[in-house]
């Protein structure tokens, strides 16, 4: 299973030319963060930077734990298998954000998938060099432990609001996510995604969203245009979901 995993992941990224961390103008990484907080450079000149092209699966689940990666450009699928092979999507992430963490440092094998849905490059740090980095600066282990708090505050709080969700609300809810997380772009959602991808995030079925993005567009709370949605009344669709006190997840 590992050799097979790793062949996999081997024969999906493209290793290209490093993008140096000190050159790197963002400012929301963790790394770019410390980098006159570390030490040592050694940590930062091991990185390594990979191309992955759309549709390209990056980490494999169930693949041996090797390190993290830090999305420099693009968006990615971060996902798991669920009952019966179903995908259920964790979340989507994009430039600056932290891909694999949930293994680090606890289990041995990756718990996730994840997946390019754009062209992207990512930053690649070795398990090996990340525990030397955190061994050796406090405050980029500070930092580290505060990032890892804020996930899971962000976690209990979407299990409990989900969990209390009609169907409606949480399609709903995925349609804020995505226009929190990515905005917008000449009045539509800046991500492009399936109705299944809107389903395997929601938590229900694609049948389910047609209906549910049909019945909004009647309403006058959404207009499609292919895959492309444009959210119409946004106050509307908060409204509708207000008594949840679910905004946390960015």
């Amino acid at each position: 299973m590992a050799l097979i995993t790793n062949i996999v992941l081997k024969n999906t990224r493209k290793v290209i030319p490093d993008f140096s961390c000190s050159s790197c103008d963002n400012t929301s990484c963790l790394i770019k963060k410390n980098l006159n907080n570390l030490s040592s450079s050694v940590f930062a000149e091991n990185k390594k930077t990979l191309k992955c092209k759309k549709g390209q699966q990056f980490i494999i689940e169930g693949a041996p734990v090797n390190g993290l990666f830090f999305i420099l450009k693009g968006t990615v699928k971060v996902f798991r298998t669920g009952i019966n092979g179903r995908e259920q999507i964790v979340r989507f992430a994009k430039e600056g954000e932290i891909i694999g963490h949930r293994g680090f440092g606890t289990e041995e094998y990756y718990s996730i998938g994840a997946i390019a849905l754009q062209d992207a490059v990512l930053c690649y740090f070795s398990k090996d060099d990340l525990q030397k980095a955190l061994l050796a600066n406090p405050k980029f282990a500070y930092d580290m432990m505060l990032f890892y708090a804020n996930e899971l505050n962000k976690s209990e709080s979407k299990v409990k609001s989900i969990s209390q969700m009609t169907v409606r609300e949480r399609v709903i809810d995925t349609l804020l996510y995505i226009y929190r997380k990515f905005g917008d772009l000449k009045g539509f959602l800046n991500l492009l995604l399936s109705r299944k991808e809107y389903a395997d995030y929601a938590g229900t079925t694609e049948e389910q969203v047609i209906r549910i993005f049909s019945t909004l567009k009647k309403e006058g709370l959404i207009k499609t245009q292919g895959k492309k949605i444009s959210i119409v009344n946004i106050q509307n669709l908060k409204n509708e979901i207000s008594e949840h006190n679910y905004y946390l997840d960015t």
